[in-house]
């Protein structure tokens, strides 16, 4: 791999020298401005679980298991002063398990980068982390991308979740743990079709 701050030692040599002409050739070669298109990705709340669920609700990242959205909104909703939420995310409002707990989708390859938005392309991360890795690549930080988890050994509360819910359905009435809610049985149900046994 190019040290790419010798690249730019490099071109300042040749700035240095007067020769504009092979600072552009070395920056043209050696170290290349690539544009691409931003583009703002949104997912379903089914397509999120599926995800999370084919991950065993582990941070690609960090290895850190995660909370299934809906779980997280039951705990603000039924504890509200412990596990504050605010609706549009503001930090000095909600606790810090949004941030450190709450799965998100990121692109390994990011769609900024030429990255395709796919599946193939998906993984679990905390909010925390895909803030952070932005549209960098896991070479450009430093990172790695870790094994999937099981989602037998870890559900990301998802079953605890469904038991609340299913023992007072009034809870259905907020429209957020609706969608989560139809978003975990349709996506457990295809679960059960695709792997005998569960």
């Amino acid at each position: 791999m190019t040290d790419n701050a010798e690249t730019i030692r490099s071109v300042f040599k040749a700035l240095i020298k007067g020769d504009q002409s092979s600072a552009k050739t070395i920056a043209h070669q050696e170290y290349p401005f690539i544009s691409f298109e931003p583009a703002k990705r949104s997912y379903t709340e089914l397509q999120s679980t599926h995800v999370f669920i084919r991950d065993g609700f582990v941070d690609r990242y960090s290895g850190q298991g995660l909370v299934f959205p809906g779980a997280l909104r039951l705990l603000s909703i039924i504890l509200p002063v412990e596990f504050p939420a605010h609706p549009n995310w503001k930090m000095s409002e909600s606790h810090i398990v949004y941030w450190e707990l709450f799965p998100t989708i990121d692109h390994i390859v990011p769609v900024a980068k030429g990255g395709e938005d796919n599946e193939s392309n998906w993984v679990t991360t905390s909010m925390i982390r895909n803030s952070a890795k932005s549209n960098w690549t896991l070479e450009e930080l430093g990172w790695q991308l870790l094994p999937k988890g099981k989602y037998e050994d870890w559900d990301g509360l998802v079953g605890n979740f469904l038991d609340l819910v299913d023992a007072d359905k009034e809870l259905l009435r907020n429209s957020y743990l609706a969608r989560w809610h139809r978003a975990a049985v349709s996506a457990l149900d295809k679960m059960g079709e695709n792997i005998p046994g569960i």
